[in-house]
C-alpha cells in the first residue's frame, strides 16, 4: 500500500474513558485509517499522571509516561484529552507552537482560550480540530464550521448535555425527585461524583459559547452566557409540564438578533424551558444530545446522537485524526477561526421570551385582579391562566403562561410577585422555548 507507507507519531495526552477508547481504535482499525488518511497512524507515547493506574484498555507500559516534553515533543498529530484549563492550555500551546496539529475534546479550554489556541495553529500552520468538544459522536462542529459555510445561521438551539438530560428524564417518566435522579445518575456513571459543572449548566454553557462562536463568526467565550441549571427543578414541575403536554430539558440557545440599540448581536444562555412535545428536541431522552440548527437558507436541521461515552467520543476524536493526518500527508490545513462579523453580546436582560409560572395564591376574592396588575405594571401580556385548588386551606395554584415579553420585565414581574401579599409562594418560573 505505497500510499500509506508513511507513518506518522501520534501523542496522546489523557488515558481515560476517551483516550483508552482513541488508542484501542487506533490499534484495531490502523489498516481501515491509514487508508483514509493516507498514513499509517503510530501511538508513540501516552501522557498519563499515574502509569500504575487502573485502565478500561490494557495498555503498553512502554508507551506511558508522565514527562509532557517527551510525549509532545518533536510528533505530527497530539490527541488532548485531559480536559480543564491547566495544564491542558499548557500542553496544547507547547503542540501547536511546534507546528503540531492537535485534535481535542475540552470544551472548557476551548470556551475560555479558544482564540489563543487558533491563533497559535495560525501562526505556525498548524491544525486545530475539535468535534468532541461539543456534543460527542454528533458532528455538529462539522456541520457549522464547513457543511452550513454557505449559509446564514440564525440560531442554535440543542441539548448539549447528557447528564442533565437524563436525570430531567428520569424526573419526567418515574417521578423521581431531582436528588433520587441525580444519584442514579452518578451510580450509572452519567454523573461525576462532583456534578456540578454539568447541573449548574457550565458544562453546557462552554459548548453553547464555541457553537455560538462557529455559528455567528464571532468571539463568544464562556462568560458571556447567561447559565442557569437544574437544581432548583421539582418532580412537580415535571408533573406541570405533562399536564400542558410539554418536556423540561436544559438547552443551549445562541441566537443572531437585533439588539434594543437598533443593530445586530448575538444572544447565548444556558437554562431549563418547557418544550412543546411535538418539537424535535422533547423525544431527545436518556442521555442522548441533539442540536437544532436554523438557516436562512437550509431551513432547520437536526443533529442527534450519543454526546458522551467513551466508543463516541472517540469516534469524533478520529474523525478530526484522519483529516489532521491527511494534511500532513497531502497539504492542506483546517479551518482557521471565522470572526469577521465582530457582533456584539447582546444584554441577557434584553433576550425575548415567554414564561410559565406557578403560583400559590391567596384564595379570595380579586387576587387573580391584582396578579394580573403585577403582570400589566411591567408590561408583560398573559397568554394563559389555569387554576386548581391548593394543598392548603385558604390557598390556590395558579398557572401563568405569558406571551413573548422581554426577560428582564419576566424576571421583575416574578421579583413583584413575590413580594406581593396576595401571592404566598413563586413556587416555578420556567421559560418556554420551540413553539
Amino acid at each position: 500500500m505505497a500510499e500509506t507507507e508513511r507513518t506518522l507519531d501520534i501523542a496522546v495526552l489523557g488515558a481515560g474513558t476517551v483516550g483508552s477508547q482513541v488508542i484501542r481504535i487506533l490499534q484495531e482499525q490502523g489498516e481501515d485509517l491509514a487508508a483514509r488518511a493516507g498514513a499509517r497512524l503510530q501511538v508513540v507515547k501516552v501522557l498519563v499522571r499515574n502509569p500504575d493506574a487502573p485502565r478500561d484498555v490494557p495498555l503498553d507500559p512502554g508507551l506511558l509516561t508522565t514527562d509532557a516534553a517527551e510525549a509532545i515533543d518533536g510528533r505530527d498529530l497530539v490527541i488532548e484529552l485531559i480536559g480543564g484549563i491547566e495544564p491542558a492550555r499548557t500542553y496544547v500551546l507547547r503542540a501547536l507552537r511546534q507546528g503540531i496539529s492537535v485534535v481535542t475534546g475540552n470544551k472548557a479550554l476551548l470556551a475560555a482560550h479558544g482564540p489563543e489556541l487558533y491563533e497559535a495553529a495560525a501562526a505556525s500552520d498548524a491544525d486545530l480540530y475539535y468535534e468532541a468538544a461539543v456534543a460527542g459522536a454528533v458532528p455538529v462542529v462539522y456541520g457549522l464550521r464547513e457543511s452550513l459555510a454557505g449559509d446564514r445561521v440564525t440560531r442554535v438551539l440543542g441539548i448539549v448535555n447528557g447528564t442533565t438530560n437524563f436525570i430531567l428524564d428520569a424526573m419526567a417518566t418515574e417521578g423521581a425527585s431531582y436528588a433520587d435522579a441525580l444519584a442514579r445518575a452518578q451510580e450509572l456513571g452519567f454523573a461525576e461524583a462532583d456534578p456540578t459543572a454539568d447541573v449548574e449548566g457550565l458544562d453546557a454553557a462552554a459548548k453553547c459559547a464555541i457553537l455560538a462562536s462557529l455559528a455567528f463568526h464571532t468571539r463568544v467565550g464562556i462568560d458571556d452566557v447567561a447559565v442557569e441549571g437544574i437544581t432548583s427543578l421539582t418532580a412537580e414541575d415535571m408533573r406541570e409540564a405533562a399536564f400542558f403536554s410539554r418536556a423540561v430539558k436544559l438547552l443551549a440557545i445562541a441566537e443572531r438578533r437585533i439588539g434594543e440599540d437598533g443593530h445586530e448581536g448575538v444572544s447565548v444562555r444556558v437554562h431549563p424551558a418547557l418544550v412543546p412535545l411535538d418539537h424535535p428536541l422533547a423525544s431527545v431522552n436518556g442521555a442522548f444530545n441533539a442540536v437544532v440548527v436554523e438557516g436562512e437558507a437550509a431551513g432547520r436541521l437536526m443533529f442527534y446522537g450519543q454526546g458522551a461515552g467513551g466508543a463516541p467520543t472517540a469516534s469524533a476524536v478520529l474523525s478530526d485524526v484522519v483529516a489532521a493526518a491527511s494534511h500532513r500527508v497531502h497539504g492542506g490545513h483546517a479551518p482557521r477561526e471565522s470572526v469577521y462579523a465582530h457582533l456584539p453580546i447582546l444584554d441577557p436582560g434584553s433576550a425575548r421570551t415567554r414564561y410559565q409560572m406557578r403560583l400559590r395564591v391567596e384564595d379570595r376574592l380579586g387576587v387573580l385582579s391584582e396578579v394580573a396588575n403585577i403582570f400589566a405594571r411591567h408590561g408583560v401580556s398573559i397568554q394563559s391562566v389555569h387554576q386548581r385548588d391548593g394543598q392548603g386551606i385558604g390557598q390556590a395554584v395558579i398557572v401563568i403562561a405569558t406571551h413573548v415579553a422581554r426577560e428582564a420585565d419576566l424576571q421583575a414581574v416574578a421579583h413583584a410577585l413575590s413580594q406581593s401579599p396576595a401571592v404566598r409562594e413563586v413556587a416555578s418560573t420556567i421559560r418556554m422555548e420551540g413553539d
